[in-house]
């Protein structure tokens, strides 16, 4: 864990601290929000120097002409996670709580549906069937049916062709292809329809039956969140088309990145739209969550031939991370070094986290998984006293000058007075750095527990004179 105020030099530690990963021939991921163009320059020219300019993935969200493409959701061990993913991003407190639940529901029944079609999840499609949940309930029964009931498609044929308007139920009445919808319905209730069990298919029907005007009440929260995903340049880095031979923008996924040893910055452009990057940050960190139970279980080259079980050292660099902070952090940081998953986080104070969190709880959470503390120049006690109260109280030496005289009271004696000067010694026992100290650090240096003891660090005052 990094602190550091603004312009103390906190990105200009993180590109050294990634130039020597990039160096040892490691797995290195740089999360930026910000989308930093010099930390992004120095990433470049270091993985190239490195010779390892091949296993190079930029993306940026600010600059999707140029940016490598990644599927948020299109890689995952259980297809639960996608919706977990999605929903995770939405409003869990009070009364949201229920509608969050609802939005994880649908789209895990969207999820499960792709998957059993042979369609790779993305934000587009989810998004395309939340709004038309009926087509996907169409081209599924359809399916399901031909695959495992055949002889059911000719009574869908015909109750389509005797249905009329006035047979469909109220609530489903103005929906394109009602009449088909019910006819599908009408032979699935029959004696022979009954026959046919799919739990896909009984969550689509439930689906499909919702009253369109309470539906749209109770995914309220989802679609702004997926149209903020879909929308413009950003959905094509989102929702990548796996067919499209004439873009040549790389696609990545954590698994391959890993097997591969690449170098990956991420920038995020949350200056832009800070939803947005934090939507797509959070379901980064859950992928990787996903990513690191797999290898904890299997090692990285499992299913691959002569593939030998193991743990690389994935190295993670997150700029700014209060930015990113959500419940899919948590698991990475307390949970991920079983995985080899090493986290640099980088931030300004304390406070920024809990603001972010809401929970003072979850804050001394967080920062109780990090085993090392690197503190810059901070203007906020509270983050000061996070280093100096780890520290051992010393013993130093104290001086004490002490002088005195009396008189005489003997009138027939030689001497009037007596006087004394003594110099005593002893020892105090104080803390050995104060949140002072910090807060007056130079530009540039830092203060880092090393064994117990404070250790003063300069790495690079020299690189800080612009910062």
């Amino acid at each position: 864990m990094v602190y550091g105020t603004t312009r103390v030099g906190k990105t200009r530690l993180a590109e050294l601290l990634v130039t020597q990963d990039i160096r040892r021939g490691e797995v290195t991921i740089v999360f930026d929000p910000k989308g930093d163009a010099d930390l992004m320059k120095r990433v470049w020219a270091e993985t190239h120097r490195a010779g390892r300019g091949d296993e190079l993935y930029i993306f940026h969200l600010g600059w999707p002409e140029i940016s490598a493409r990644y599927n948020a959701v299109g890689r995952f061990g259980r297809v639960s996670e996608v919706a977990s993913r999605v929903a995770g991003q939405l409003s869990g407190e009070g009364n949201s709580a229920a509608f969050r639940e609802f939005a994880w529901r649908f789209v895990n029944i969207i999820a499960r549906a792709l998957v059993a079609l042979g369609e790779r999840p993305d934000y587009t499609l989810i998004m395309r069937y939340v709004n038309n949940i009926a087509d996907l309930y169409i081209r599924y029964a359809e399916k399901i049916i031909q695959a495992q009931l055949p002889a059911l498609q000719t009574q869908i044929e015909n109750n389509q062709q005797v249905l009329g308007e006035d047979d469909v139920p109220r609530n489903m009445q103005g929906q394109p292809d009602a009449l088909r919808i019910w006819a599908i319905e009408v032979a699935l209730s029959s004696e022979e329809g009954k026959k046919l069990y799919d739990p896909i298919l009984d969550g689509l029907r439930s689906a499909v039956r919702y009253d369109r005007t309470y539906f749209d009440k109770i995914v309220a929260s989802l679609l702004p969140l997926l149209e903020k995903l879909t929308t413009g340049k950003t959905a094509e880095l989102l929702s990548p088309d796996y067919q499209d031979i004439d873009d040549t923008r790389p696609i990545f996924d954590w698994e391959q990145i890993i097997r591969k040893k690449a170098v990956v910055y991420v920038g995020l452009d949350a200056l832009s739209d800070s939803e947005v990057a934090s939507a797509v940050g959070n379901s980064m960190f859950a992928d990787l969550v996903s990513v690191a139970g797999h290898i904890y279980k299997h090692g990285i080259n499992a299913g691959l031939p002569g593939g030998k079980e193991g743990k690389s050292l994935i190295n993670l660099h997150c700029d700014e991370f209060n930015e990113l902070m959500g419940d899919e952090f948590i698991p990475l940081i307390n949970k991920g070094g079983g995985a080899g998953m090493q986290v640099t986080a980088y931030t300004q104070t304390s406070s920024d986290i809990e603001a972010r969190i809401g929970n003072a709880a979850k804050t001394a959470q967080v920062q109780g998984n990090f085993n090392n503390l690197i503190m810059l120049r901070v203007r906020e006690n509270r983050t000061a006293e996070l280093l100096t109260t780890q520290l051992p109280q010393v013993e130093i030496y104290t001086k004490t000058l002490v002088s005195g005289h009396q008189d005489t009271a003997d009138v027939n004696a030689d001497q009037d007075f007596t006087s004394s000067t003594q110099d005593r010694v002893g020892t105090v026992k104080v803390p050995l750095l104060e949140p002072a100290d910090i807060v007056t650090l130079p530009k540039g240096q830092a203060f880092a527990p090393a064994g117990g003891r404070a250790a003063v660090e300069n790495p690079h005052a020299a690189a800080c004179r612009g910062c």
